[in-house]
């Protein structure tokens, strides 16, 4: 059977995974209308000769589609005598390649950072205490090795793994090199991971979208979509994911959700993979096989594994090749971990039988602190330990447990066998822009519970309010008392836009804010990127929602005609948009949506009281007061709505107080008959400047406009370290 076949050589070239391999190993021509290779026994036939140039063609674009995603590649088709096609090769520019059997060396790290907790005030002005955390670090992890450090808490775990992704906050010295050239956060960015150990996914999208839109995030669009689903596919199955591939995030057991989030970060196949306390708070048999699926994938796939351990089991320790214990920041060993037996007991410390080994010397690298006297003791002893591993680990740190063995130095590169990591084409600024759109929309209007309420909260929950409002107002006469009632109803529609508008936005834009942060320290987008896909994707379901709502009060406001209708939708559309954006400014510092929902409240309730006209008329208010309300959306939008819906209106004119008392008769009291007609009333509450019909419903955009693009220099600019720590954390 033709097949179109890849060589590898990963001294000099990049392997180009074959994915569309049969049984054996080849990649078939024939599931793709390939046709057959004659056999090299048989005489190639007229018609076969046509098959050969039409095989040619074929086959040409075959390859340029499967690996056009690896970047500037020469395509090279090899022939036999009698055959028309024996393999179809690709290689690659060696300007970006990493060697086969890379490593990553960590040379004498120190790092200083936060040392005790500190408060608001003292992390904005830099009065934090530092320490020393990370000292001298010295070690190193092989292609196709799980790496494991392992400490108690404080012992600078997570710190290192921060180090090593560029991540850090506070001063760092050293050198971190992979396959041999310094690690750059660029570098990290394209070529590796960092899963920490908290991330919050989008809870109504399903597993399978999850890792969907992962790979369409940081896989290039040079890479076919055909490729990104095989990888996909690859990553539910190697983490036995496939069962629950339809399954809602929010569904999901505790092991399935961490897989899931290591899974997110797989599907671009990094080369080196850090997992910060991957298996905290699992039960033993979701550890055992989060545990054994990564220690899978590396030696699989010959990536690179680091992740940290607080309590680790005996039955991980067959899929630890490395292991280093950390203890205040100390190294007290780092080394292969079948020669960490013999070292241990070299120094005098044999691990008893029947006991884990890995927790025996985590104990062993811990400071106890049950009293001052095993204080002095223990510390003491871990002193000793880490400078004896400073002496004689030489040999330990650097070099494979059979290099320890035999006494040799390291074997040289061998030959890869391992593709270039998918994210290190990377995505273009279209392609990101599109997959978060696409990401919201599916998350609002997928199969999930959760979906159903985004939607419901989006579409559905303002046409309900005003359908309460209609049928509280829905009585109002036309009596003296109609002014007052219908501004009642008018301020009770921009109080309930700016309202649902709030509670909205805070639990539909909260998982996608979280997200973000989260991402974005991938460097997978920016700031202005998400809210620009944000707002595209928002701005369609406000209109649809304003307007429908809007049209529940067409009889009730009056309205002549859909002119007046579309008016008085647009300035409650603004009023909505505008509380969307407080919402999105708020939540860029706030991590819970009920706190930001109060807080946008507390600032609308002001804007109202202050500025509406519809509480307090404008005559009676002091000037300084007055000119503070110019600040505030609700002027212009009451000034606009009030003037619509009283000014020049004939069935205003005239009014009886009541059935029985007609304001027309010249007895009528001044103050019981107090307006003629509508624009007597709105010339009480507003003056001649502020009721300008035209400039009113400007203004009332001009706020959401600028509010819009505050945001958008708001997600820009560098927020403290500690305000986005809290998305991670």
């Amino acid at each position: 059977m033709a097949f179109v076949y890849v060589p590898v050589n990963m001294q000099h070239f990049a392997h180009l995974e074959g994915i569309l391999r049969t049984d054996d190993g080849q990649v078939s021509g024939d599931r793709y209308g390939l046709p057959r290779c004659v056999k090299s026994s048989e005489t190639p036939a007229p018609h076969q000769e046509k098959d050969r140039t039409r095989l040619a063609t074929v086959t040409t674009t075959f390859c340029q589609q499967m690996y056009r995603g690896f970047g500037p590649a020469v395509l090279v088709l090899h022939t036999q005598h009698n055959c028309v096609l024996t393999r179809c090769s690709v290689t690659m520019k060696p300007s970006k390649m990493i060697g086969g059997d890379y490593s990553l060396e960590l040379n004498n790290i120190f790092h200083t950072g936060q040392v005790e907790p500190a408060s608001c005030f003292q992390r904005l002005f830099g009065s934090v205490q530092t320490g020393l955390i990370l000292k001298d670090i010295t070690l190193e992890v092989r292609a196709g090795e799980v790496m494991a450090i392992l400490g108690s808490k404080g012992s600078g775990k997570r710190a290192l793994l921060e180090v090593i992704a560029r991540r850090s906050k506070g001063l760092s010295r050293g050198q971190i090199l992979l396959d041999g050239r310094p690690l750059t956060q660029a570098m990290f960015n394209q070529c590796c991971a960092y899963v920490g150990h908290r991330a919050d996914l989008v809870p109504s999208l399903s597993v399978q979208q999850t890792l969907h839109y992962a790979a369409n995030l940081s896989i290039g669009s040079q890479v076919s979509g055909y490729v990104k689903d095989s990888r996909v596919r690859q990553v539910l199955a190697d983490l036995a994911l496939s069962q629950v591939a339809r399954h809602s995030v929010e569904a999901l057991t505790e092991g399935e959700y961490r897989r899931l989030v290591i899974g997110t970060q797989l599907v671009k196949d990094p080369v080196l993979l850090l997992l910060d306390e991957p298996t905290a708070g699992l039960d033993p048999l979701t550890t055992y096989l989060v545990v054994s699926m990564v220690s899978s994938h590396a030696k699989r796939r010959g990536r690179a594994v680091i992740l940290t351990m607080e309590k680790p089991r005996s039955d991980v320790f067959p899929f630890l090749e490395r292991v280093a214990y950390l203890c205040l920041g100390d190294l007290v060993y780092a080394g292969p971990t079948r020669m960490m037996l013999d070292y241990f007991r070299a120094v005098g410390f044999p691990c008893p039988e029947m006991e884990n080994p890995l927790m025996y010397y985590l104990c062993l690298s811990t400071v106890d602190r049950r009293s001052r006297e095993r204080f002095v003791e223990s510390n003491a002893q871990i002193v000793a330990l880490v400078e004896k591993f400073k002496m004689e680990g030489a040999p330990y740190r650097k070099s494979s447990a059979m290099s320890v063995l035999l006494g040799s130095p390291p074997n040289d590169h061998q030959p890869n066998s391992h593709p270039y990591p998918y994210s290190a084409q990377g995505s273009s600024t279209t392609q990101i822009g599109m997959t978060l759109y696409q990401r919201q929309f599916a998350s609002t209007f997928g199969c999930s519970w959760q979906a159903l309420f985004y939607l419901s909260a989006r579409l559905i929950a303002m046409p309900i309010a005003f359908l309460f409002v209609w049928i509280f107002f829905h009585d109002i006469k036309d009596y003296q008392t109609t002014f007052m009632s219908r501004s009642g109803l008018l301020l009770t529609c921009i109080t309930t836009t700016y309202l649902t508008s709030i509670f909205t936005t805070a639990y539909t834009f909260a998982p996608h804010r979280t997200r973000y942060y989260q991402e974005n320290q991938d460097g997978t987008y920016n700031g202005p990127l998400f809210l620009i896909s944000y707002f595209t994707f928002s701005l369609p379901l406000a209109f649809l929602t304003v307007f429908g709502s809007s049209a529940i009060l067409y009889h009730l406001m009056k309205f002549e005609d859909w002119t007046e209708l579309s008016l008085f939708a647009a300035v409650l559309l603004s009023c909505y948009l505008f509380a969307e954006q407080l919402v999105v400014a708020v939540m860029a510092i706030s991590r819970n949506p009920y706190n930001t929902s109060v807080f946008c409240i507390y600032i609308v309730s002001v804007m109202i009281v202050l500025g509406s006209g519809m509480l307090r008329s404008y005559r009676g208010m002091s000037e300084w007061l007055s000119w503070v309300t110019y600040a505030t959306q609700t002027r212009y939008a009451g000034a606009y709505l009030t003037a619509q819906a009283f000014d020049s209106r004939q069935q205003y004119n005239g009014l009886p107080q009541s059935a029985e008392q007609n304001c027309s008769i010249p007895a009528a009291e001044p103050f019981v008959c107090r307006y003629p007609d509508g624009a007597s009333y709105v010339n009480e509450r507003y003056p001649a400047t502020v009721a300008d019909p035209q400039i009113n419903l400007v203004a009332s955009f001009v706020f959401p406009v600028a509010a819009a693009v505050f945001n958008i220099l708001l997600y820009v600019a560098p927020l403290p370290s500690y305000i986005k720590a809290k998305f991670r954390e």
